[in-house]
């Protein structure tokens, strides 16, 4: 079943022609990652599905009574609106009907007969149901602030609300653009689970690859204005799209082997032309035409010289930081080493970002000590550091820091201009307003900008969000290879963690900092093992202890305490059962009290855990009885 269709999509801004002649469609439980490198109209483009935005040429078409969503990179959200009121204000039947309920049934002296109705009409909508499950993606998303105003939220509050908005209108085609930017990693993997497991079509701009490969099945490139589709994971579309380029260079060359020779014959031949020259000369001008089809290879070059570094980097001793009562950093100490490779993860607002700013000096402690060797230079890359004066002109943000930068060891130089050319900004494109960039066109610009300051301490807040993913891998390679200073990454975006950083700074809340000797991953599946042992010795200790038979005897048969715990396990495991059902029953019948839905889930769910381990002790006690004959 077909939900969109796009037909001959063209579009351009000012001289810059961004995509032309592009039609696609998009089936029903597609799921498509759009990629592509910044500028190239990744953005505009799902403005335009979602028809905000019109093309210079081409249509979308949808099929009849589809719903549709769209989250934009920056929610749009109406700021005197409370956050319930844009969470709920969705056309969605199932939501309408609950809120047309609960009007009716809130008023003195509702008409019986009105309420019935409803509550029929939403029985036959399952729409309770539904409504559990927007008290859950509000619980995963952790929005839990309906009141305010969204003028009171901070963007990645302002992030979430968007989202669950877009969750709970539950659309058949969903786009999205940079979802996970401004996520905390918990939820992001929780959004990674919930739409890898939906039945929507989705067609989302992301620069998270481990998200794009668990959510997507399906890789669109907007490559030199045309659309390429890939079906498979990224590592699958990174083979295709070399052998893709390989087969056009191959047919390029032979194109301009063959259009040399198609010239050299227009030259030798006389002006009078029969039918069959002019039929050639025709197919000579289509020969030209693919001997000069442009494919830019060009990609972000990052080799810098590297700054020395002294024998001491930074020592912190017992660092403390509060704001109130809420603690921030609690007796926190570390000694930075030349090659430190380090990951910062938590929760948002546990603190990450004041502590680089103390480490940066731009903040100070509650006590403690942080002691910076006299060789360091600090380079700081911040996720809103794009900021450029007004009409400022792409070369002179680069002039700004210097004119020409050392580019070896045997004092070469590249010149402003050069250096533009190397992160992908053409000579044509050097004197252009800063504000005509799209928005990772201006983070690729700050991050030259940084280093080409040449730090030997780097600090990068969140560098993916915004990023291609061409510039991000040569970004990585730079990092990994041919970058020798300290790092310190707050960040994300789980692939890029784990290919740079060799330990983290976990930070845990309450002042808390765990220094963790491994990858992301490394600390996920660490955290997981934790948690399974602890859970297996809950278990343990709140098992009932079989009685041992004697070592010089062998069992022949239960004991009484056995038989007795064997029956009272059965009809505690009965009453158990009945209990769930009875929650059950409270869950589905229209209650729409948050606070009592909340707590009804949470007895269930120890109900459920105390069943489980019932059973699993019955189980066992009943193959005893098996093994040993007993009855």
């Amino acid at each position: 079943m077909n939900y969109l269709s796009a037909e001959n999509l063209s579009l351009s801004y000012g001289t810059k022609e961004l995509f032309e002649g592009m039609s696609f469609g998009i089936e029903q439980g597609q799921k498509i990652a759009l990629i592509g490198i910044n500028g190239c109209g990744k953005s505009s483009l799902l403005k335009i599905l979602a028809g905000l935005q019109q093309p210079d040429s081409g249509n979308v078409s949808y099929r009849k009574g589809v719903r549709l969503s769209y989250l934009p990179q920056e929610p749009d959200l109406p700021l005197d609106k409370t956050v319930g009121e844009v969470v709920f204000g969705t056309d969605s039947p199932q939501v309408r009907v609950i809120r047309q309920y609960e009007e009716l049934v809130q008023q003195p002296g509702a008409d019986p007969e009105a309420v019935n109705a409803l509550i029929a009409q939403i029985d036959a909508m399952g729409a309770w149901d539904y409504e559990h499950k927007i008290q859950q993606v509000l619980s995963k998303l952790e929005v839990h602030f309906l009141d305010r105003t969204i003028s009171e939220l901070s963007g990645g509050q302002k992030k979430r609300v968007a989202i669950a908005q877009a969750l709970i209108e539950e659309p058949e085609l969903l786009i999205m653009d940079e979802p996970t930017n401004h996520l905390d990693l918990h939820t992001i993997e929780w959004l990674e689970k919930f739409l890898g497991t939906s039945k929507q079509s989705i067609i989302l701009v992301t620069h998270d690859r481990y998200f794009l490969d668990s959510v997507t099945n399906e890789i669109f490139e907007l490559d030199n204005k045309r659309l390429f589709s890939y079906k498979g994971d990224y590592t699958y579309f990174l083979e295709k799209k070399a052998e893709r380029e390989e087969a056009e260079d191959i047919s390029r060359e032979k194109a301009q082997q063959l259009f040399k020779g198609e010239l050299e014959w227009l030259r030798r031949s006389p002006k009078a032309r029969t039918t069959k020259s002019k039929s050639r000369i025709e197919a000579a001008g289509e020969i030209e035409a693919r001997a000069k089809n442009y494919r830019d290879t060009r990609q972000v070059s990052l080799k810098i010289q590297n700054r020395r570094i002294g024998g001491k980097v930074m020592e912190i001793k017992k660092l403390r930081k509060a704001f109130g009562d809420v603690k921030i950093i609690n007796d926190f100490t570390y000694t930075f080493d030349k090659r430190d490779r380090i990951g910062i993860t938590g929760p948002n607002g546990v603190g990450k970002t004041t502590f680089i700013n103390m480490l940066l000096g731009s903040e100070e402690p509650d006590s403690g000590k942080i002691r910076v060797g006299e060789t360091i230079h600090f380079g700081y890359y911040k996720q809103d550091g794009h900021t450029f004066k007004p009409n400022q002109r792409i070369i002179d943000v680069v002039k700004e820091v210097a004119e020409a930068i050392d580019y070896n060891v045997s004092g070469e130089k590249i010149q402003a201009a050069e250096i533009l050319e190397y992160f992908l900004f053409p000579h044509s494109t050097h004197y252009n307003r800063v504000e005509t960039l799209s928005g990772g066109e201006k983070r690729r610009l700050h991050l030259l900008r940084v280093l080409i300051q040449n730090p030997n301490f780097l600090v990068l807040d969140e560098p993916t969000n915004d990023l291609d993913l061409v510039t991000l891998r040569r970004l990585e390679e730079f990092l990994e290879h041919d970058y020798h200073g300290c790092l310190v990454i707050i960040s994300h975006d789980r692939y890029f963690m784990d290919r740079l950083v060799d330990h983290l700074f976990v930070f845990t809340g309450e002042g808390e900092i765990k220094d963790y000797p491994g990858s992301y991953s490394q600390y996920q599946r660490w955290l997981l093992e934790e948690q399974q042992q602890a859970q297996e010795e809950k278990v343990k200790v709140e098992k009932p202890k079989a009685e041992k038979p004697a070592k010089d005897k062998k069992k022949t048969k239960l004991s009484y305490k056995e038989k007795r715990e064997y029956e009272e396990l059965e009809a505690e495991i009965a009453t158990i059962e009945a209990k769930i059902q009875e929650l059950q029953d409270l869950l589905a019948s229209g209650e729409s009290d948050y606070t009592k839905l909340a707590d009804w889930t949470a007895q269930m769910e120890t109900l459920q855990e105390e069943q489980e381990e019932k059973e699993m002790r019955w189980l066992e006690i009943d193959e005893m009885m098996g093994e040993l004959g007993d009855s």
